[in-house]
């Protein structure tokens, strides 16, 4: 399946642990992922995500045309090193987060993941990401 979203990853406890970056086109998906690999993300796709499920997991990879390459408004398309793959472990979705939210949970595949909701052009919100992603 291929997903309209970005994928961002941080290595936590000797493993890559993917976010799945999801809004509508305009929403700051990319601009997320170029500030979350100043804080030690690493890209993995942007714009295009081709997803699928192996051994009840999650991961996602970049189509291979888009590469290694990220969207960067207001200078065009950039080079930068991706990882090859990575599992999504969380999705984050644009919007407007709650004050303190539930455990929210999204489908993707068949499988339950964790959900957070967030404004992706916030300040803080590569900083959220890491938090979450170390709670797993």
């Amino acid at each position: 399946m291929i997903a309209h979203a970005g994928l961002i990853a941080a290595r936590i406890e000797g493993r890559w642990r993917g976010v799945l970056i999801e809004g509508p086109s305009g929403a700051g998906k990319s601009d997320l992922a170029l500030r979350a690999l100043q804080t030690g993300f690493r890209l993995v796709a942007d714009d295009r995500v081709q997803l699928w499920v192996s051994g009840g997991r999650l991961f996602g990879r970049a189509p291979d045309p888009l590469r290694d390459l990220l969207e960067v408004r207001g200078q065009g398309v950039i080079r930068t090193q991706a990882l090859a793959l990575a599992e999504v472990a969380l999705v984050a979705q644009a919007g407007a987060p709650e004050r303190i939210p539930d455990e929210p949970v999204v489908e993707r595949l068949g499988l339950a993941l964790p959900l957070l909701t967030l404004d992706l052009t916030e300040g803080s919100a590569p900083a959220k990401l890491g938090r979450a992603l170390g709670r797993l």
